[in-house]
């Protein structure tokens, strides 16, 4: 695996998104490319819809935000 993420991708990301089966293909897919889950993921609801939230973070720069 390299040390820095595909398609110049940022080794931290914050996935966002409706509550839904597309969300959760976004952060499956950015798991099969090697990020990794970073804290518990989030929710809140905008009066119309529950909103997500997960923090992805490339394995490399995983011990210098710990």
């Amino acid at each position: 695996m390299s040390d820095h993420p595909p398609e110049d991708l940022p080794p931290y990301r914050l996935l966002t998104g409706p509550d839904d089966a597309s969300f959760c293909r976004r952060v499956s897919a950015a798991l099969a490319q090697g990020y990794l889950l970073y804290g518990s993921p989030t929710a809140t609801f905008n009066g119309e819809t529950v909103v997500v939230a997960q923090a992805i973070v490339w394995p490399s720069i995983r011990s210098s935000i710990a």
